[in-house]
């Protein structure tokens, strides 16, 4: 499982971004392969596939918060292992995954108990229906007692990457989605288990992908152990992941809030409009993919080196970073503004849908660039143990500005003018994202 470690203080920056960059995307696209294949198969349960399929992705808000608190460990301890690596304290890094692995069987405990109880409540809540409970409540209970897999995959995951093992970390992923694909049809079809079948699929890969990243970062990894012998619980730790981690948490908290208020203003006014932005959503996510692989490989480069004082390999990642990032939110503007029915037709997009999105997708794809920019400097303050820039740039260009901004466009200039909100929120966001970050890079990039 082991791989050779790749150097974080030496080297060529671009090469070694690029080195741990492509295992975060490969894993991302696997997974993202995985929810797809998941859903396909659960929608072909004779009988029930429709309803099975609305319960399931009920579950939907009850996952993301899941994943949102194995996130604030991993994006709050990650980095703070990373600096005091740099620094040459491995006994601290140590303290650091150890003070992780702790609360994140914590919040394993506790989500666990929270969830499984209140699972009926909170998806009548998202929209249960009597026909759809049966089978969300059936899906939900069954992950929910495999959570804590769940969150020592993601929570895990960022450490070994910080470590200068990137290729691990994309297989402990990797391992636990090819089991549940290969496992899904076995379960649902072949044991007739349902949509239970689909939930045991998921709880038997997060369980052995979990496996796979604890037995790395507890007995194989060479650099830094998961200890329990002799472990003391530390606040002052646990401080700083949090102080890092929790703008995570409320970046989740961000997308759902608008999402739900974005279709709430455009359903007034057109359900192709909702229909619309939820293609869009997905279309912008799978963009994305290779941006947040990028800035997932600066988070560690940026933290070493920042801890080691080799600010000269800070600035070298800070000069490759952007300008990637650059390429490829121009290469996304190109084909959203040369292809855009074609993507929309992925979708089997009526000709209603056709003529009102193909020119919200040109206007919204002038933002790219400025998306990306946000993003990536929030990943390298990040980087730089401070996480409250990725969460304020989130909310200016997700919350903050853009849903204002549409709401007044579309009671002004009309819904096909309303999408220029994009290109305000997005330019006030970047604007802020640059000015935080290299304010951060002067004080601790030195």
């Amino acid at each position: 499982m082991a791989q050779a470690k790749q150097d974080m203080g030496s080297g060529s920056v671009k090469k070694l971004m690029l080195q741990l960059m492509i295992p975060a995307v490969v894993a991302q696209v696997v997974n993202l392969l995985y929810n797809i294949v998941d859903r396909i198969y659960i929608g072909h349960i004779e009988g029930i596939g429709a309803a099975a399929l609305t319960g399931v992705g009920l579950f939907t808000p009850i996952l993301m918060l899941l994943n949102a608190f194995a996130m604030l460990v991993g994006a709050g301890g990650a980095p703070r292992t990373a600096i005091a690596l740099g620094q040459g304290d491995r006994q601290q890094a140590e303290k650091i995954i150890s003070n992780s692995f702790t609360v994140l069987m914590l919040f394993a405990v506790v989500l666990t108990i929270g969830f499984y109880a209140g699972a009926p409540a909170l998806l009548r809540l998202f929209g249960a229906s009597d026909a759809t409970l049966p089978y969300a409540l059936s899906y939900s209970r069954l992950y929910i007692l495999g959570s804590v897999f769940v969150l020592l995959v993601l929570g895990m995951n960022p450490f070994i990457t910080t470590q200068g093992f990137a290729k691990t970390s994309m297989l402990t992923t990797v391992i636990g989605a090819v089991i549940n694909i290969i496992l899904d049809p076995i379960l649902i079809f072949g044991f007739g288990l349902g949509v239970q079948g689909a939930a045991i699929a998921t709880v038997i890969g997060q369980l052995i992908g979990a496996a796979a990243a604890l037995w790395f970062n507890r007995v194989k990894n060479p650099v830094i152990h998961v200890r329990l012998k002799g472990y003391r619980f530390l606040w002052q730790d646990v401080a700083d992941i949090y102080r890092v981690g929790l703008p995570t948490i409320v970046m989740q908290a961000i997308g759902s809030v608008m999402t739900f208020a974005v279709n709430g203003i455009l359903l007034g006014v057109s359900s192709t409009a909702v229909a619309f932005f939820g293609i869009y959503y997905k279309l912008q996510n799978f963009l994305m993919m290779p941006v947040n692989g990028l800035g997932q490989a600066a988070i560690p480069v940026v933290g070493f080196n920042y801890g080691s004082g080799q600010s000269d390999r800070v600035q070298q990642a800070w000069k490759v970073l952007l300008p990637t990032g650059v390429v490829f939110a121009l290469c996304g503007t190109a084909v959203f503004m040369l292809f855009p029915a074609q993507l929309l037709g992925l979708f089997s997009a009526s000709d209603e849908m056709l003529a009102f999105g193909v020119p919200a997708l040109r206007i919204i794809s002038v933002t790219f660039l400025f998306a990306v920019i946000t993003i990536l400097c929030g990943y390298f303050a990040s980087g730089l143990g401070n996480g409250v820039v990725n969460m304020i740039g989130a909310a200016l260009r997700q919350l903050v500005v853009l849903v204002p901004c549409l709401w007044l466009l579309i009671r002004t200039m009309g819904i096909e003018k309303a999408w220029f909100a994009f290109w305000v929120s997005e330019v006030v966001a970047c604007a802020y994202s640059l000015w935080a970050t290299k304010k951060e890079l002067r004080n601790k990039g030195k």
